[in-house]
């Protein structure tokens, strides 16, 4: 045996003193897709039109070199991290990330237009996720897409959110991974609005519009993510949290519960149970808020764990679809996909080996003291010793060593654009 698999067959006797088989765990973890967004591979660009003027609170910082600027520099670059990275995964993409040489708009987007990454992902078996691409476009200068008070602009809108669902049910057909096509606008003022009821009567009944064209859920499921508020939209955001729960219990839709789009106090964690009571499936999105939605790489901090604690405590990691959600232009783009997805899975799997029954039994009895006290040791358990015998079985390096291979690459690849 090597040093890897002697310090994990010691982490495993240890678990297994508290019940917990961590080969069980490691295959939870090895069935477990988690989506990466693509948007930090091209600073949230897309391909669909050059030059184009980032709005809609969406900005990418930072000036690395070597961003992807078209569909095969994505895919390439997505190959290098998804290399890095133990298991098989999905990769999130943004109508913008068009791979086609048709003059096209975005309420003209088919399945055909994203064909070269379904071919790409069948032949990796990973899946793909969509999201409408709602900002950064003439018909959303004026802030508003969906609740526009211009019934042209909303009707641009509905159109490319049809189409956009109708691309993730392609994605979930063809690659028999189900989809999730996330909507996400930028609607809403900067100052204080008198009317703050209007706009949100008109998003719901554009949505309503959007969601009459059926879309079998079972391939694409289709999810509503709010926000507390935006750059250009601080004070009123169309689509906040009351709306969009409001709008999935009524419609019977799904959430996406965004870790960056709640008041820096508020726990996301502690939103889940709520959701999955009354929800059948919900999206997860990991990031990094810094004082607001800033979107920094995923770190493994106490946030990211209370989530994934929670998934797995409810037992609906099949009900939940986690994916991660940053962009950052200031360092390698591909070490911040390896670092955030890294970090996401390590949290997943120090969840996994938590012994839930054991915990709830104490709490069952009152007995609080011996909760806390087992919260607190689990905190010191070998966990990284299994989670490097995962990479180490799944032939990825372990550690930082992943950092030598992006360094060949940025020289050989990146370097050069």
């Amino acid at each position: 045996m090597n040093a890897v698999e002697l310090a994990y067959e010691a982490a495993k006797e240890r678990y297994a003193q508290i019940g917990l088989d961590t080969q069980k765990a490691l295959d939870i973890l090895g069935r477990t897709r988690i989506s990466f967004n693509a948007w930090q591979l091209d600073d949230v660009k897309g391909f669909l039109k050059k030059d184009t003027a980032m709005s809609g609170g969406i900005l990418s910082t930072g000036g690395y070199p070597g961003v992807a600027t078209n569909p095969d520099q994505l895919r390439q670059d997505a190959d290098m991290a998804f290399s890095l990275l133990p298991g098989k995964h999905k990769l999130s993409l943004q109508a913008t990330q068009v791979d086609t040489a048709e003059q096209i708009d975005l309420d003209e987007i088919e399945p055909k237009h994203y064909q070269a990454y379904v071919d790409w992902a069948k032949e990796r078996g990973i899946g793909l996720d969509f999201n409408p691409s709602c900002y950064s476009h003439p018909n959303s200068e004026n802030g508003f897409t969906l609740s526009s008070r211009e019934a042209d602009i909303r009707d641009f809108w509905i159109e490319h959110c049809k189409r956009s669902s109708q691309v993730g049910a392609y994605f979930g057909k063809e690659l028999g991974i189900q989809a999730v096509t996330n909507h996400w606008i930028c609607d809403g003022y900067k100052d204080y609005p008198v009317d703050q009821e209007a706009p949100r009567r008109r998003l719901m009944e554009s949505l309503d519009q959007v969601f009459a064209t059926p879309v079998d859920q079972t391939l694409n499921l289709d999810t509503l993510e709010s926000k507390l508020f935006g750059i250009g939209v601080e004070a009123y955001t169309v689509g906040s949290h009351e709306f969009y729960m409001m709008y999935a219990a009524k419609r019977d839709r799904s959430l996406c519960l965004d870790a960056g789009h709640f008041h820096p106090t508020e726990d996301v964690a502690n939103k889940i149970s709520s959701v999955m009571l009354f929800s059948k499936e919900m999206a997860l999105h990991v990031t990094r808020p810094m004082r607001w939605d800033s979107d920094h790489v995923v770190s493994f901090d106490d946030a990211t764990q209370a989530m994934l604690s929670q998934v797995v405590r409810g037992g609906w990691l099949d009900r939940i679809h986690i994916g991660t959600d940053y962009f950052d232009g200031s360092i390698n783009r591909i070490s911040a996909c390896v670092i955030g997805m890294r970090n996401t899975m390590k949290a997943l799997l120090k969840a996994l080996l938590e012994p839930t029954a054991m915990l709830q039994g104490l709490e069952d009895q009152g007995d609080y003291t011996g909760r806390l006290s087992w919260l607190e040791e689990l905190k010191t358990y070998p966990y990284a010793a299994v989670w490097d015998y995962y990479c180490y079985k799944n032939n990825v390096p372990l550690g930082t060593e992943w950092m030598k291979d992006v360094q060949r690459y940025e020289k050989e690849v990146l370097s050069l654009r």
